[in-house]
């Protein structure tokens, strides 16, 4: 991949990897390796929120910068908290990192995101969502209500609206801050960028879970339903 160059300076555009993660053990270590084989990438921040296992002392391990919140406060706030590591760390003279947002137990398919990274790059979109690439939608009453819902406001039809490995320009971001909280956060973060006129596509990826995050909504289908049904309205 070739690198585009900043608006500042002569160095070139670089990427944070920004992972929050609560109690996934030493599953965050695979991803966290494999984020290193992502081109682009060259800070990876693991935020470990409240957990009581050796979360962060794995990714630590693994070669991530590990920042930690004493008690848990939920992804919206570990990313927040991510998100102002990565800039404190741009260069001065330099364009400010793209912000790649990952699960901590997608292990060595985490490398599926380059595909992520490779459409804020080439294609110049400000946020790119990760799909399936089998190309199917989610099922289900709440994600369709979800959809529509994300259409009515911005006009824009998104097949996967609770896909959450998803990379953004620091514009993009900063239009999403403050995240919304519980699992508002995907649907809440994909209206504020399109919102705020800025451009969104889904890019297909071939991620897999260990199953180790059960912070995800998944595992609270009717709450996450709610959540971002409520963020759409």
């Amino acid at each position: 991949m070739n690198y585009p160059s900043g608006s500042r300076g002569s160095h070139p555009q670089r990427v944070a990897a920004v992972i929050a993660a609560h109690n996934v053990g030493r599953a965050v270590a695979a991803t966290v390796r494999a984020c290193r084989a992502i081109p682009g990438v060259d800070l990876l921040i693991v935020v470990d929120d409240g957990s009581t296992d050796d979360t962060g002392r794995a990714a630590r391990a693994a070669g991530a910068v590990v920042v930690r919140h004493s008690v848990e406060r939920g992804r919206a706030s570990a990313i927040e908290t991510g998100v102002k590591v990565a800039a404190m760390r741009d260069r001065p003279d330099g364009p400010p990192r793209h912000i790649l947002l990952l699960s901590p137990d997608l292990g060595d398919s985490a490398v599926e995101a380059t595909a992520l990274v490779e459409a804020v790059f080439a294609r110049q979109v400000d946020m790119a969502i990760a799909v399936p690439a089998t190309g199917r939608e989610y099922s289900g009453y709440g994600p369709a209500v979800v959809r529509r819902l994300i259409r009515r406001k911005t006009g824009w039809y998104c097949h996967y609206p609770l896909s959450y490995q998803r990379c953004l320009t620091r514009e993009a971001i900063d239009a999403a801050m403050p995240f919304a909280g519980r699992y508002a956060l995907e649907a809440a973060m994909t209206i504020s960028v399109l919102r705020a006129g800025l451009s969104v596509m889904e890019v297909p990826c071939n991620f897999t879970h260990s199953g180790a995050d059960r912070s995800l909504g998944s595992l609270n289908r009717p709450a996450r339903m709610f959540d971002a049904v409520r963020a759409t309205v």
